[in-house]
């Protein structure tokens, strides 16, 4: 049977307590009992059980991570790079201080009280937007919580995100700079006040700026994902839509849309000119490079997981909110016109 807290007390002799100081690091203790509970420790090969940890002592070294899905009831947005290499480093730097995390997503009107109760979480991470409900639902965890890319005003909550809308409008911009004005515009689905509504609102803002009418005929919604960026580009093709550059929000949309052009017949970008968002590693490997810009992915998982540490230990910490840099990568996918 597995050995417990008593069993290593018992062949200690000391106090369940005392090997509880002496695992946890929480009091000063002698040597001489130190060695003789961890040499129990060894000849019981004790583990300790983290339920039980987390149920006495109020911390359970379990992150949450709420990630999105594709639709109500249906996968996780794994499929699109930028969510494995978010999770990649919200785990490695989780680890390194000694957290385990526990991914999960949630239907659009589903609470996540039961679970954060259940698992005893010490704080949680949520990545992308959700419904208002959803948030204040949240809060009623009075757990610690750290958003990755919203728009979320309430101050219970500290945010790490970047500047979207300005991001898209770089994109826009620099395609315009090239001589385009015939511009399509791939998104995900339009939230109010979400990313994709701020990355819309960069293409616009660009347009506006070099006196290029927006067309509504010229926006492409959709998911985020491969499929979608393929039959954004079918579509538009198909319709017979003049475009001369496509710019995504989303490199994965990007990547789709450049395969549903090929496949069609054109070139990518002597036909049409394509522009990404987001810079996954994968964008560089292409043939031709895919021009986009570059947000620093893992950074935001790496400062999510700082940013929630910090708030576990001081819960008193007001709210912060973090907004990193962007850049534009030039590669070979933008057409320049004369």
């Amino acid at each position: 049977m597995r050995a417990t807290l008593k069993d290593v007390a018992q062949l200690a002799g000391v106090s369940s307590a005392t090997v509880s100081y002496v695992l946890n690091g929480k009091r000063s203790i002698s040597e001489s009992t130190r060695n003789r509970v961890m040499d129990a420790v060894k000849k019981l090969d004790y583990v300790p059980d983290l339920n039980a940890r987390g149920l006495s002592m109020r911390d359970s070294k379990l992150i949450g991570v709420v990630v999105p899905q594709t639709e109500p009831g249906d996968r996780l947005m794994l499929q699109n790079p930028f969510y494995s290499e978010v999770l990649g480093s919200i785990e490695y730097y989780a680890r390194q201080q000694g957290y385990h995390i526990l991914i999960s997503a949630t239907d659009a009107n589903a609470s996540y009280l039961t679970l954060a109760k259940q698992r005893n979480l010490d704080g949680i991470i949520v990545i992308g937007m959700y419904p208002s409900e959803f948030y204040q639902q949240m809060k009623k965890t009075k757990i610690p919580i750290v958003l990755i890319d919203s728009y979320c005003n309430d101050y219970y909550y500290h945010n790490v995100r970047i500047d979207d809308a300005y991001g898209s409008y770089l994109a826009t911009q620099y395609v315009l700079q090239c001589g385009h004005r015939e511009i399509a515009f791939f998104v995900g689905q339009l939230q109010e006040n979400g990313v994709m509504k701020k990355r819309l609102a960069g293409y616009q803002k660009a347009l506006n700026e070099f006196s290029v009418p927006y067309r509504t005929e010229y926006v492409f919604e959709g998911q985020i994902d491969y499929k979608s960026g393929i039959q954004m580009a079918e579509t538009m093709i198909g319709q017979k839509i003049p475009v001369t550059a496509v710019v995504a929000a989303a490199d994965i949309l990007a990547i789709g849309a450049m395969k549903g052009i090929y496949e069609l017949g054109y070139k990518v970008p002597n036909d049409i000119s394509v522009v990404g968002f987001d810079d996954l590693e994968l964008s560089g490997y292409l043939t031709p490079g895919l021009t986009t810009i570059k947000q620093q992915i893992s950074l935001k998982g790496q400062r999510a997981v700082e940013l929630l540490l910090k708030h576990i230990a001081q819960p008193n910490l007001t709210k912060q909110e973090e907004i990193l840099p962007l850049q534009l990568i030039e590669r070979d996918s933008v057409r320049k016109l004369e």
